[in-house]
């Protein structure tokens, strides 16, 4: 498989898809088709948060990215593929697919046990990549069901099924990801527009993904109502008629209200000022900081829990990685070289 053109050829297929017309491989109408059956059997996947993950996808997959990423490891492909199982997770849309990408550009078999929430997506990719290349179709394999034969593991799911993966494959070379979330820096010199990016770092995919900024660390007296005013400006405050979001936030603001807790409603979002890291679908967490407060060294303590530190440099950006960006910052590439 030559990998380059291959996926060069993937990214301009969805080009034209995500343009409204019909690929070289597959049509407008199966497209909308499938996106339309993605969003049925999983509500937070909405079709415009499938375009949004298949637009990254597209831009990942440009021939320049992919030349400039595989360069710096001389011994890929390797000869001889190993079978390697990734147990995908599906809080966002195809949120595995970077490890597909990576397994696959190593020369390696990539054995996807699929997540129950999204299992349309990825089965979209393979058509796609085996239509391209057909010799692809036995470098890919999805399945439902458990998995036996296998020389390696990369998983990810939550803290608890961390546990659960460390018993049965900690005698296979694995990558092993755990919760984490986001967070959000402030110096207090913000702009309107800023906050505004950093909407999407909030509120992209519901907030359901690692990357989605989930806590907001302040300077101490930060008018926290500028912040709430400029995402009420933002586009997402149509959260309110989705459904499951709404639940959400409906059940929350019950539980701060009648356990007294203090919040700041933002009106299809709270705000609680939380020590905590990790808030829950349509909460925002933040806390003050003072110039004395050493908050490098409080993040330190912090960093097993946190996937990226946004900061208004980089707001609007936190779901758009490059292929580098790697998730708990363990490099795939190296690590599948050396199986």
């Amino acid at each position: 498989m030559d990998f380059i053109k291959t996926f060069s050829a993937f990214s301009e297929e969805l080009d034209k898809l995500l343009s409204g017309k019909d690929g070289n491989y597959i049509t407008t109408q199966h497209f909308n088709g499938t996106i339309q059956k993605a969003y049925d059997e999983n509500a937070w996947f909405t079709p415009e948060s499938i375009k949004t993950a298949l637009s990254h996808i597209k831009y990942l997959t440009q021939e320049e990215n992919l030349k400039k990423w595989v360069q710096n490891y001389p011994n890929l492909p390797v000869k001889k593929g190993k079978r390697i199982l990734t147990i995908m997770a599906g809080n966002i849309p195809l949120v595995g697919f970077q490890d597909m990408l990576s397994v696959l550009a190593s020369g390696h078999i990539f054995i996807g046990k699929l997540s129950s929430k999204d299992r349309i997506l990825p089965q979209f990719v393979k058509n796609i990549l085996t239509s391209i290349a057909p010799g692809l179709s036995e470098k890919i394999i999805l399945t439902e069901e458990p998995v036996k034969d296998f020389d390696a593991v990369i998983a990810t799911g939550s803290d608890n099924s961390a546990v659960y993966f460390e018993k049965y494959f900690g005698n296979y070379p694995n990558i092993i990801r755990r919760n984490r979330s986001s967070i959000a820096i402030f110096d207090g010199s913000e702009t309107e527009e800023d906050i505004k990016k950093l909407a999407d770092d909030v509120f992209l995919y519901f907030g359901l993904g690692c990357r989605n900024v989930s806590k907001l660390y302040l300077p101490e007296g930060y008018p926290v109502e500028k912040i709430i005013k400029t995402f009420n400006s933002a586009k997402y405050a149509e959260f309110s008629n989705h459904n499951k979001y709404a639940n959400n936030y409906d059940y929350h603001k019950a539980i701060y209200l009648l356990n007294k807790i203090d919040h700041l409603d933002g009106n299809f979002f709270l705000m609680k000022e939380d020590e905590g890291v990790s808030s829950p679908v349509s909460v925002i967490y933040y806390e003050f900081y003072d110039k004395n407060t050493n908050l490098d060294l409080k993040l330190l303590s912090l960093k097993d829990k946190i996937q990226i530190v946004q900061t208004k440099e980089n707001f609007g950006m936190a779901q758009f990685p490059e292929l580098t960006d790697y998730p708990d910052g363990v490099d795939i590439l190296e690590f599948l070289q050396n199986i």
